[in-house]
């Protein structure tokens, strides 16, 4: 699958996987044509993963050709991280007024100065809510009270802009989800929270919101509801649906990496749930990874660098460990061995199904029989898994998917493991070999997907 990778992500965990920084990200989608900017914003509410997943693909798997498309993928990382709606309160309430010493204060500061730059021209917010909101009563699930597929507006227009007809474009946003449904219960309807003309509950809720925020700084804002009824997989498939449409009518130009179907966005958001270390000497796949990875070679007395393979990933610190999580999934637990690293070396000869290659560290080699590192003077091999005993360099030996203990692998089908290049007792790199035809993130997938593909996976009551 071709990745439109725009933005490169860099975090630093001297601070991250200590606790502290998981401040959000704003990725620059810019084509350099003419065409207006969009904010996209997800995240905000970490329980809600069919917002930010759909926006983390927009960054990974978009490109935009006209116009521009800003995203903020985790505005509220921490409490994605915890699966919660808010670690601090719910910051979807903050927008109206917020004393300065919340915890959220700065954050919130932030982003309204984003929403607000003359750039912008309208906003799209991304959620997700229980049920299925219906103009009339259905049933318990599918009613005016309830907040899913829906697209939501504060009022009808936002005169001072170009794109301000919002009850128009959410109409044809809707519609145009509509046309795609896996079920008729799915269907988008707008709704109007009407939050300047009402003094309901509701109203009064609505007016401390970024989108109203937004609304009174002049700038167009839609809040795109997904269903927490349906996996979270769908609910990004109809949020990629709602968020199309908007940036058609809006005049922005893109291209997807893959056919918009449940499944596509399912395998699409797997394919990045990796990480990389201290530029690319460590390349961890995560796609299935076992619960807990041990004796991970980091750099000695230093703070921790890390790239991620998403915008909402991140590593967090548990005791002595480091906890991966993407969105609001903690996808595996790393505990680390601390040495000091050697640079002499940045790839090993290796054969590989009987073909002789050089292999940079940081690659993932699909292997469907056999392979081995080529013996050097300058370096030594150790290939996890493997056991030997009285053998202190692997290099040389010719290893097949049986010499290997499966309970050492990256990954639970016992597909993917580690090679490891050393410099005396110093770490030069490593390179994951793959037994396995198919991409590693379709493994423990494929139940999932076939489900998904049969039948739409409707879950009620979750």
């Amino acid at each position: 699958m071709r990745l439109f990778l725009t933005t490169l992500l860099l975090l630093a965990l001297a601070s991250a996987a200590h606790g502290g920084n998981l401040d959000f990200t704003l990725h620059k989608l810019e084509s350099g044509r003419p065409g207006p900017t969009i904010l996209v914003v997800g995240g905000i509410q970490g329980d809600e993963p069919g917002g930010f997943f759909t926006a983390a693909l927009l960054v990974s798997h978009y490109k935009i050709t006209s116009g521009a498309v800003w995203v903020v993928p985790n505005l509220n990382f921490l409490s994605m991280i915890h699966n919660s709606r808010g670690m601090h309160g719910d910051m979807n309430r903050k927008f109206a007024d917020l004393d300065p010493k919340d915890p959220e204060y700065e954050a919130v500061q932030k982003i309204k100065s984003i929403i607000t730059d003359s750039r912008v021209e309208a906003v799209l917010h991304l959620h997700d809510g229980w049920g299925f909101f219906s103009p009339t009563y259905v049933s318990e699930w599918q009613n005016p009270k309830r907040w899913g597929q829906s697209v939501i507006i504060d009022q009808p227009t936002v005169a001072a802009s170009r794109v301000g007809d919002l009850a128009a474009r959410a109409e044809t946003a809707a519609a145009d989800a509509t046309a795609r449904l896996y079920d008729p219960m799915h269907a988008y309807h707008v709704k109007n929270t009407h939050t300047r003309d009402l003094d309901d509950e509701t109203a009064k809720e609505m007016s401390k919101t970024l989108t109203f925020f937004a609304i009174n700084h002049g700038k167009p804002a839609f809040g795109i509801e997904g269903s927490k009824n349906v996996s979270p997989f769908m609910s990004a498939y109809y949020h990629l649906a709602v968020v199309e449409s908007f940036l058609h009518s809006f005049g922005i130009g893109f291209e997807r990496s893959f056919e918009l179907t449940t499944p596509n966005v399912a395998e699409a958001l797997q394919s990045n749930v990796a990480v990389s270390f201290f530029d690319n000497k460590v390349y961890l796949d995560l796609r299935n990874a076992r619960e807990r990875l041990r004796y991970i070679p980091l750099k000695k007395d230093s703070a921790v660098e890390y790239r991620p393979g998403s915008p909402i990933m991140a590593l967090v610190s548990a005791d002595k460990s480091l906890k991966v999580y993407f969105g609001n999934k903690n996808v595996t637990e790393l505990d680390p061995q601390y040495c000091e690293y050697d640079g002499s070396v940045e790839a090993v000869p290796m054969e590989i199904d009987g073909v002789k290659r050089v292999v940079p560290f940081g690659r993932v080699v699909p292997v469907a029989k056999s392979f081995r590192v080529e013996p050097s003077r300058d370096y030594r091999t150790n290939v996890i898994g493997f056991s030997k005993p009285g053998m202190a360099d692997e290099s040389g030996v010719t290893l097949t998917r049986a010499d290997l203990q499966t309970n050492y692998s990256v990954d639970k089908a016992g597909s993917i493991y580690r090679v490891e290049v050393y410099k005396g007792d110093k770490f030069c790199g490593m390179i994951l070999t793959a037994f396995d035809a198919k991409p590693p993130a379709m493994a423990g997938g494929d139940k999932l997907l076939r489900k998904l593909q049969k039948s739409g996976e409707l879950e009620l009551g979750r």
